[in-house]
Protein backbone atom coordinates (compact mmCIF):
# COMPACT_ATOMS: atom_id res chain seq x y z
CA UNK A 1 0.00 0.00 0.00
CA UNK A 2 1.05 3.93 -0.86
CA UNK A 3 1.24 6.19 2.02
CA UNK A 4 -2.09 7.98 0.69
CA UNK A 5 -3.97 4.48 1.45
CA UNK A 6 -2.35 3.97 4.47
CA UNK A 7 -3.01 7.25 5.88
CA UNK A 8 -6.71 6.55 5.21
CA UNK A 9 -7.02 3.19 6.04
CA UNK A 10 -5.87 3.85 9.54
CA UNK A 11 -7.97 7.39 10.05
CA UNK A 12 -10.68 5.29 9.52
CA UNK A 13 -9.51 2.74 11.47
CA UNK A 14 -8.91 4.96 14.26
CA UNK A 15 -12.99 6.73 13.35
CA UNK A 16 -11.37 10.30 12.25
CA UNK A 17 -12.66 12.35 9.63
CA UNK A 18 -10.73 14.52 8.09
CA UNK A 19 -11.29 17.55 9.87
CA UNK A 20 -10.21 16.39 13.00
CA UNK A 21 -7.01 14.59 12.32
CA UNK A 22 -6.29 17.93 10.50
CA UNK A 23 -7.40 19.78 13.49
CA UNK A 24 -5.04 17.11 15.69
CA UNK A 25 -2.28 18.04 13.72
CA UNK A 26 -2.70 22.05 13.18
CA UNK A 27 -2.73 21.59 9.39
CA UNK A 28 -6.00 22.37 7.01
CA UNK A 29 -9.02 19.76 6.31
CA UNK A 30 -7.84 20.23 2.56
CA UNK A 31 -4.03 18.83 3.07
CA UNK A 32 -5.72 15.69 4.60
CA UNK A 33 -7.77 15.51 1.94
CA UNK A 34 -4.76 16.11 -0.33
CA UNK A 35 -2.37 13.73 1.14
CA UNK A 36 -5.25 11.01 1.23
CA UNK A 37 -5.25 11.64 -2.93
CA UNK A 38 -1.58 11.46 -3.39
CA UNK A 39 -2.08 15.29 -4.77
CA UNK A 40 0.13 16.00 -1.95
CA UNK A 41 2.33 14.79 0.81
CA UNK A 42 2.72 15.26 4.73
CA UNK A 43 5.29 17.27 5.68
CA UNK A 44 8.51 15.20 7.11
CA UNK A 45 8.20 16.66 10.44
CA UNK A 46 5.03 15.86 10.43
CA UNK A 47 5.13 12.27 9.65
CA UNK A 48 6.41 11.19 13.29
CA UNK A 49 2.83 12.67 14.76
CA UNK A 50 0.89 11.53 12.39
CA UNK A 51 2.33 7.83 13.03
CA UNK A 52 1.41 8.41 16.41
CA UNK A 53 -2.08 9.57 15.77
CA UNK A 54 -2.85 6.82 13.47
CA UNK A 55 -1.19 4.49 16.07
CA UNK A 56 1.55 3.16 13.52
CA UNK A 57 5.00 3.47 12.92
CA UNK A 58 6.64 5.56 10.43
CA UNK A 59 7.59 2.49 8.45
CA UNK A 60 4.71 1.08 8.04
CA UNK A 61 3.40 5.00 7.17
CA UNK A 62 6.44 5.19 4.97
CA UNK A 63 5.40 1.65 3.41
CA UNK A 64 9.18 0.42 3.82
CA UNK A 65 9.86 -3.17 2.84
CA UNK A 66 13.24 -4.12 3.09
CA UNK A 67 12.74 -7.18 0.03
CA UNK A 68 9.84 -8.12 -1.78
CA UNK A 69 8.97 -12.11 -0.85
CA UNK A 70 8.83 -14.88 -3.82
CA UNK A 71 5.17 -15.11 -3.83
CA UNK A 72 5.47 -11.28 -4.06
CA UNK A 73 7.49 -11.54 -7.16
CA UNK A 74 5.86 -13.92 -8.83
CA UNK A 75 2.76 -11.95 -8.67
CA UNK A 76 4.91 -8.81 -10.48
CA UNK A 77 5.97 -10.83 -12.72
CA UNK A 78 2.58 -11.80 -14.53
CA UNK A 79 1.92 -8.69 -14.45
CA UNK A 80 4.65 -7.61 -16.50
CA UNK A 81 4.21 -10.81 -19.00
CA UNK A 82 -0.03 -9.56 -19.12
CA UNK A 83 1.58 -6.41 -19.83
CA UNK A 84 3.77 -6.94 -22.48
CA UNK A 85 0.80 -8.48 -24.01
CA UNK A 86 -2.17 -5.88 -23.17
CA UNK A 87 0.48 -2.65 -23.65
CA UNK A 88 3.00 -3.64 -25.75
CA UNK A 89 6.75 -4.56 -24.33
CA UNK A 90 7.92 -1.06 -23.72
CA UNK A 91 4.98 -0.72 -21.04
CA UNK A 92 6.33 -3.67 -19.71
CA UNK A 93 9.76 -2.42 -19.62
CA UNK A 94 8.87 1.00 -17.99
CA UNK A 95 6.79 -1.24 -15.51
CA UNK A 96 9.93 -3.05 -14.70
CA UNK A 97 12.00 0.29 -14.22
CA UNK A 98 9.50 1.65 -11.84
CA UNK A 99 9.56 -1.91 -9.53
CA UNK A 100 13.05 -1.68 -9.49
CA UNK A 101 13.66 2.11 -8.80
CA UNK A 102 10.98 0.87 -5.91
CA UNK A 103 13.58 -1.88 -4.51
CA UNK A 104 16.84 -1.13 -5.81
CA UNK A 105 18.57 -3.83 -3.26
CA UNK A 106 16.17 -6.84 -3.64
CA UNK A 107 18.59 -8.76 -5.69
CA UNK A 108 16.10 -11.43 -6.56
CA UNK A 109 13.76 -9.02 -8.34
CA UNK A 110 16.80 -7.78 -10.17
CA UNK A 111 17.37 -11.18 -11.54
CA UNK A 112 14.15 -12.25 -12.10
CA UNK A 113 12.82 -9.23 -13.94
CA UNK A 114 15.71 -9.51 -16.03
CA UNK A 115 14.87 -12.73 -17.06
CA UNK A 116 11.41 -12.37 -17.63
CA UNK A 117 12.35 -8.86 -19.77
CA UNK A 118 14.78 -10.89 -22.29
CA UNK A 119 12.21 -13.74 -22.39
CA UNK A 120 9.74 -11.12 -24.00
CA UNK A 121 11.90 -9.26 -25.91
CA UNK A 122 13.34 -12.07 -27.59
CA UNK A 123 9.86 -13.09 -28.43
CA UNK A 124 9.11 -9.94 -29.97
CA UNK A 125 12.55 -10.16 -32.24
CA UNK A 126 11.53 -8.34 -35.71
CA UNK A 127 8.90 -6.31 -34.45
CA UNK A 128 10.72 -4.40 -31.83
CA UNK A 129 13.80 -3.11 -31.96
CA UNK A 130 15.07 -4.76 -28.90
CA UNK A 131 18.78 -3.31 -28.87
CA UNK A 132 18.22 -0.66 -26.44
CA UNK A 133 16.15 -2.82 -23.97
CA UNK A 134 18.92 -5.43 -24.04
CA UNK A 135 22.09 -3.52 -22.34
CA UNK A 136 19.97 -2.17 -19.68
CA UNK A 137 19.13 -6.02 -18.89
CA UNK A 138 22.36 -6.77 -19.35
CA UNK A 139 23.33 -4.21 -16.39
CA UNK A 140 20.37 -5.95 -14.54
CA UNK A 141 22.47 -8.99 -14.46
CA UNK A 142 25.50 -7.12 -13.69
CA UNK A 143 24.20 -6.15 -10.37
CA UNK A 144 22.28 -9.13 -9.66
CA UNK A 145 26.11 -10.95 -10.06
CA UNK A 146 27.38 -9.05 -6.75
CA UNK A 147 24.59 -10.09 -4.74
CA UNK A 148 25.23 -11.88 -1.12
CA UNK A 149 22.85 -14.62 -1.92
CA UNK A 150 25.14 -17.69 -3.63
CA UNK A 151 21.98 -18.91 -5.95
CA UNK A 152 21.17 -15.22 -7.26
CA UNK A 153 24.85 -14.36 -7.99
CA UNK A 154 25.73 -17.90 -9.82
CA UNK A 155 22.16 -17.32 -12.06
CA UNK A 156 22.99 -13.96 -12.67
CA UNK A 157 26.89 -14.57 -13.33
CA UNK A 158 25.45 -17.82 -15.28
CA UNK A 159 23.49 -15.34 -18.24
CA UNK A 160 26.34 -12.64 -18.07
CA UNK A 161 29.17 -15.63 -19.16
CA UNK A 162 26.37 -16.93 -21.93
CA UNK A 163 26.16 -12.96 -23.40
CA UNK A 164 29.81 -12.79 -23.47
CA UNK A 165 30.60 -15.87 -25.06
CA UNK A 166 27.64 -14.46 -27.72
CA UNK A 167 29.97 -10.96 -27.89
CA UNK A 168 33.04 -13.24 -28.53
CA UNK A 169 34.55 -12.07 -24.92
CA UNK A 170 35.80 -15.17 -24.33
CA UNK A 171 38.27 -13.84 -21.80
CA UNK A 172 35.18 -11.76 -19.52
CA UNK A 173 33.09 -15.53 -19.89
CA UNK A 174 36.53 -17.18 -18.55
CA UNK A 175 36.67 -14.88 -15.89
CA UNK A 176 33.37 -15.10 -14.40
CA UNK A 177 33.24 -18.87 -15.32
CA UNK A 178 36.21 -19.25 -12.62
CA UNK A 179 33.79 -17.17 -10.23
CA UNK A 180 31.12 -19.52 -10.06
CA UNK A 181 31.20 -22.23 -7.41
CA UNK A 182 31.62 -25.87 -8.02
CA UNK A 183 28.18 -27.81 -7.18
CA UNK A 184 28.07 -28.32 -3.75
CA UNK A 185 28.86 -32.18 -2.73
CA UNK A 186 25.95 -31.91 0.35
CA UNK A 187 22.59 -31.91 -0.94
CA UNK A 188 21.04 -29.29 1.36
CA UNK A 189 17.83 -29.62 -0.23
CA UNK A 190 17.30 -33.44 0.73
CA UNK A 191 18.83 -32.99 4.03
CA UNK A 192 15.88 -30.33 5.03
CA UNK A 193 12.93 -32.66 3.57
CA UNK A 194 14.57 -35.37 5.69
CA UNK A 195 14.54 -33.05 8.80
CA UNK A 196 10.93 -32.19 7.76
CA UNK A 197 10.27 -35.72 7.27
CA UNK A 198 11.11 -36.58 10.96
CA UNK A 199 8.94 -33.45 12.09
CA UNK A 200 5.72 -34.98 10.23
CA UNK A 201 5.58 -31.46 8.27
CA UNK A 202 4.56 -33.54 4.98
CA UNK A 203 3.87 -30.28 3.03
CA UNK A 204 7.12 -28.69 3.40
CA UNK A 205 9.12 -31.67 2.64
CA UNK A 206 6.93 -32.69 -0.85
CA UNK A 207 7.51 -28.83 -1.61
CA UNK A 208 11.35 -28.82 -1.24
CA UNK A 209 11.53 -32.53 -3.04
CA UNK A 210 9.23 -31.31 -5.94
CA UNK A 211 11.20 -28.27 -6.79
CA UNK A 212 14.36 -30.59 -6.65
CA UNK A 213 12.60 -33.02 -9.36
CA UNK A 214 10.78 -30.15 -11.58
CA UNK A 215 14.98 -28.28 -11.07
CA UNK A 216 16.44 -31.24 -12.33
CA UNK A 217 14.27 -32.17 -14.96
CA UNK A 218 14.38 -28.54 -16.36
CA UNK A 219 18.21 -29.38 -16.30
CA UNK A 220 17.68 -32.51 -18.09
CA UNK A 221 15.64 -31.29 -21.09
CA UNK A 222 17.62 -27.67 -21.49
CA UNK A 223 20.75 -30.42 -22.08
CA UNK A 224 18.83 -32.64 -24.33
CA UNK A 225 17.91 -29.45 -26.79
CA UNK A 226 21.37 -28.55 -26.61
CA UNK A 227 22.82 -32.21 -27.70
CA UNK A 228 19.81 -32.45 -30.64
CA UNK A 229 21.30 -28.93 -31.64
CA UNK A 230 25.42 -30.42 -31.29
CA UNK A 231 23.89 -33.56 -33.44
CA UNK A 232 22.38 -31.33 -36.02
CA UNK A 233 25.49 -29.33 -36.38
CA UNK A 234 27.81 -33.08 -36.85
CA UNK A 235 25.15 -33.97 -39.56
CA UNK A 236 24.37 -36.59 -36.61
CA UNK A 237 20.43 -36.77 -38.13
CA UNK A 238 19.90 -40.15 -36.82
CA UNK A 239 21.22 -39.07 -33.37
CA UNK A 240 19.46 -36.37 -33.23
CA UNK A 241 16.05 -38.01 -34.12
CA UNK A 242 16.78 -40.43 -31.44
CA UNK A 243 17.50 -37.10 -29.21
CA UNK A 244 14.51 -35.88 -29.85
CA UNK A 245 12.03 -38.84 -29.13
CA UNK A 246 13.67 -38.94 -25.48
CA UNK A 247 13.35 -35.54 -24.89
CA UNK A 248 9.63 -35.87 -25.97
CA UNK A 249 9.08 -38.74 -23.87
CA UNK A 250 10.62 -37.22 -20.49
CA UNK A 251 8.56 -33.98 -21.54
CA UNK A 252 5.00 -36.83 -20.77
CA UNK A 253 6.63 -38.47 -18.62
CA UNK A 254 7.41 -35.54 -15.94
CA UNK A 255 4.10 -34.07 -16.81
CA UNK A 256 5.95 -30.55 -18.24
CA UNK A 257 4.32 -28.50 -20.87
CA UNK A 258 2.77 -30.34 -23.86
CA UNK A 259 4.20 -27.48 -26.01
CA UNK A 260 7.32 -29.04 -25.59
CA UNK A 261 6.79 -31.73 -27.41
CA UNK A 262 6.04 -30.00 -30.33
CA UNK A 263 8.68 -27.25 -30.45
CA UNK A 264 11.45 -30.46 -30.23
CA UNK A 265 9.64 -31.75 -33.62
CA UNK A 266 9.77 -28.11 -34.81
CA UNK A 267 13.81 -27.67 -33.86
CA UNK A 268 14.66 -31.01 -35.63
CA UNK A 269 12.07 -30.68 -38.90
CA UNK A 270 13.71 -26.87 -39.42
CA UNK A 271 17.21 -28.05 -39.05
CA UNK A 272 16.85 -30.34 -42.05
CA UNK A 273 14.54 -27.92 -43.74
CA UNK A 274 11.91 -30.60 -43.74
CA UNK A 275 8.85 -28.79 -45.20
CA UNK A 276 6.42 -31.32 -44.43
CA UNK A 277 7.61 -31.93 -40.94
CA UNK A 278 7.95 -28.48 -40.03
CA UNK A 279 4.37 -27.51 -41.35
CA UNK A 280 2.95 -30.79 -38.92
CA UNK A 281 4.64 -29.56 -36.17
CA UNK A 282 3.47 -26.22 -36.46
CA UNK A 283 0.05 -27.02 -36.61
CA UNK A 284 0.25 -28.81 -33.25
CA UNK A 285 2.74 -26.27 -31.63
CA UNK A 286 0.86 -22.82 -32.35
CA UNK A 287 -2.55 -24.52 -30.81
CA UNK A 288 -0.66 -26.13 -27.90
CA UNK A 289 1.26 -22.70 -26.97
CA UNK A 290 -2.47 -21.39 -26.25
CA UNK A 291 -2.75 -23.97 -23.37
CA UNK A 292 -1.56 -23.22 -20.04
CA UNK A 293 0.79 -25.48 -18.15
CA UNK A 294 -0.95 -26.20 -15.48
CA UNK A 295 1.25 -28.09 -12.80
CA UNK A 296 -0.71 -27.96 -9.69
CA UNK A 297 -2.82 -31.00 -11.69
CA UNK A 298 0.23 -33.19 -11.79
CA UNK A 299 1.68 -35.25 -8.71
CA UNK A 300 4.58 -34.07 -9.14
CA UNK A 301 4.19 -30.91 -8.40
CA UNK A 302 0.97 -30.77 -6.34
CA UNK A 303 3.10 -28.74 -3.33
CA UNK A 304 4.72 -25.96 -5.70
CA UNK A 305 3.28 -22.65 -5.47
CA UNK A 306 3.31 -22.47 -9.53
CA UNK A 307 0.37 -21.17 -11.21
CA UNK A 308 -0.83 -21.29 -15.31
CA UNK A 309 0.68 -18.64 -17.01
CA UNK A 310 -0.50 -17.07 -20.29
CA UNK A 311 3.65 -17.24 -21.05
CA UNK A 312 2.41 -19.33 -24.17
CA UNK A 313 0.84 -16.54 -26.28
CA UNK A 314 3.56 -14.26 -25.75
CA UNK A 315 5.52 -17.60 -26.98
CA UNK A 316 3.25 -18.19 -29.81
CA UNK A 317 3.73 -14.44 -31.14
CA UNK A 318 7.04 -14.30 -30.83
CA UNK A 319 7.64 -17.54 -33.15
CA UNK A 320 4.69 -16.12 -35.72
CA UNK A 321 6.83 -12.97 -35.60
CA UNK A 322 10.09 -14.86 -36.52
CA UNK A 323 8.28 -16.91 -39.53
CA UNK A 324 7.97 -13.53 -41.19
CA UNK A 325 10.97 -11.71 -39.89
CA UNK A 326 12.92 -11.84 -43.37
CA UNK A 327 16.26 -11.22 -41.47
CA UNK A 328 15.53 -14.54 -40.08
CA UNK A 329 17.26 -16.89 -42.92
CA UNK A 330 16.53 -20.26 -40.57
CA UNK A 331 12.85 -19.69 -42.09
CA UNK A 332 13.85 -18.37 -45.43
CA UNK A 333 12.49 -22.10 -46.86
CA UNK A 334 8.62 -22.19 -45.11
CA UNK A 335 7.91 -17.95 -45.92
CA UNK A 336 6.38 -19.29 -49.54
CA UNK A 337 4.75 -22.49 -48.98
CA UNK A 338 0.90 -21.93 -48.74
CA UNK A 339 0.24 -24.03 -45.88
CA UNK A 340 2.54 -22.03 -43.58
CA UNK A 341 0.82 -18.93 -44.48
CA UNK A 342 -2.14 -20.19 -43.44
CA UNK A 343 -1.24 -20.98 -40.40
CA UNK A 344 0.42 -17.92 -39.67
CA UNK A 345 -3.10 -16.31 -40.59
CA UNK A 346 -5.30 -18.75 -38.30
CA UNK A 347 -2.89 -18.37 -35.41
CA UNK A 348 -2.30 -14.45 -35.19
Amino acid sequence: MKINEIIRKKRIEKGFTQEQMASFLGVSAPAVNKWEKAISYPDITLLPALARLLDTDLNTLLSFQEDLTRDEIGHFLNKLVSAAETEGVDSAFHMALEKIHEYPSCDALLLNTALTLEGLFITHMGKTNVAPYMDTIEELYVRASKSSDPEVCSHAKSMLISKRIGKNEFEAAEKLLAELPDAAFIDKKQLEASLYLQQEEWGKAAQLIEQKVLSGITTVQSSLYTLIELAIREERTEDAQQITLIAKQITELFCLWESNVHIVDFQLAVSREDIDGCISALDKMLPALNQEWKPEHSPLYRHLPLKGTNIGQTMRLGILNELENPENHAYDFLRDIPEVQKLLRKYR
